[in-house]
């Protein structure tokens, strides 16, 4: 499965009603200018650096298709030590996209991409604005993908951040723990499919440890589904709670093996007052990975998982399989070549992508090739945009400053 050329593009990530940095709470917002200003009073050197990428897309699926771009990504850091340091950071692009000579259509947007501050010390930190977040053990199809978009076949590693407020405190036994607030999100994260009550604050929390040859983590979330984002339903109450539960844990015995799992409930509450049936949707994922001495090393990776809705949390349900595999290769110092396949069993479609990066001191050069059905059914790995149907060519160029 390729990464897809949309997946490159952030509007597909999230939609342009995202929360600019105006909307970003005030105690963020102060908080990361006292940052930026108290380093820069205190004498500390503002980092500057910025990311300029570009790339072209070739794929003919039920007709020709050509996709191209540029990116920029300029991004301001500072630190005041020992404590604090924050991040400022914009998203901007331009992209077209053509199916004839007589059909180009052109977007372009700059959006913020990053705006936290942190507090730290060696045991604990708060980071409060614009940021990432992301846990789970699995690598290629992530049940625990709640609240980024990162597709492991993108270079760059690109994705949306989300708003809110994330503390971490860490033991001395190598345990950790995690609580977050969020508030703002509207638009769908990770595998979410309706989007959030914008200011409705969502939560949660994650409790890792450590075990031997490995470690164990159990995580929860809670979020008001705006239902009123998809169309006028006069039976449910437009805003509906949703609770997950995520399971994981991971171990190394030669080869490493991982188990990631989650059960999610959204209430049917109905405009009577009443309570309907509730919506079950579960996933779970078995891999492992081992590494072959063969050559410069074979890294071999692969994943199956389960995933699908019920009426109940364990009963019979709608439920789809899908298996990942990845190979990679270092051919050298520099350069790395990688192919994965994806089988959706209930479909019984195939994905396929092979791709190479060249990594220098400032640049990153990759191409890659892909097969896909012409129709791709979405449960692949990417959440709701899956694979770039057809075959296909992709090249990328990044430059790092």
């Amino acid at each position: 499965m390729p990464a897809n050329p949309k997946v490159q593009n952030p509007k597909t990530e999230s939609s342009p009603d995202d929360p600019p940095m105006r909307l970003l709470k005030p105690a963020c917002r102060a908080t990361l200018t006292l940052a930026l200003v108290c380093g820069a009073a205190a004498g500390q050197k503002l980092d500057f650096n910025g990311q300029a990428s570009g790339w072209l897309t070739l794929n003919r699926d039920t007709s020709y298709q050509v996709q191209t771009g540029v990116r920029y990504i300029p991004n301001l850091s500072t630190a005041l030590p020992p404590y604090l340091d924050g991040e400022l950071s914009v998203n901007g692009f331009v992209s077209a996209q053509a199916r004839s000579l007589d059909s180009l259509d052109t977007d372009r947007m700059a959006k913020p991409y990053r705006a936290w501050a942190r507090f730290s010390t060696a045991r604990l930190e708060a980071r409060a604005g614009l940021q990432k977040i992301n846990f789970g053990s699995a690598t290629l199809l992530r049940p625990l993908q709640w609240f980024d978009r990162i597709d492991p076949h993108d270079p760059l590693g690109l994705t949306d951040g989300v708003y809110g407020l994330l503390g971490r405190c860490y033991f001395q036994n190598n345990a950790n723990l995690w609580a977050w607030s969020l508030i703002g999100n509207s638009s769908p994260k990770g595998w979410e499919q309706i989007g959030s009550e914008r200011w409705t604050p969502e939560f949660g929390g994650r409790a890792q440890l450590s075990v031997p040859r490995g470690e164990i983590a159990a995580t929860y979330h809670h979020r008001t589904v705006d239902y009123s984002q998809v169309q006028k339903n006069y039976v449910l109450l437009d805003e509906q709670d949703e609770d997950r539960l995520g399971v994981d844990a991971k171990a190394d015995i030669g080869i490493g093996l991982w188990l990631e799992g989650i059960l999610s409930r959204t209430t049917h509450n109905l405009i009577d007052g009443e309570e309907g049936q509730p919506v079950w949707t579960r996933a779970a994922v078995v891999g492992a990975d081992y590494t072959l001495g063969v050559g410069n090393g074979v890294g071999l990776l692969a994943e199956h998982m389960v995933a699908g809705g019920a009426a109940q949390p364990f009963g019979r349900g709608t439920d789809a399989q899908v298996s990942a595999l990845m190979l990679s290769y270092p051919l050298s110092l520099l350069d790395n070549i990688r192919g994965f396949v994806y089988f959706d069993w209930k479909n019984q479609d195939l994905y396929r992508f092979v791709g190479w990066e060249r990594t220098l001191d400032s640049w990153v050069f990759s191409a890659a090739v892909f097969w896909n059905p012409d129709r791709p059914q979405g449960l692949t790995g990417q959440p709701n945009s899956g694979a770039a149907g057809g075959k296909g060519l992709q090249l990328m160029v990044a430059f790092n400053h």
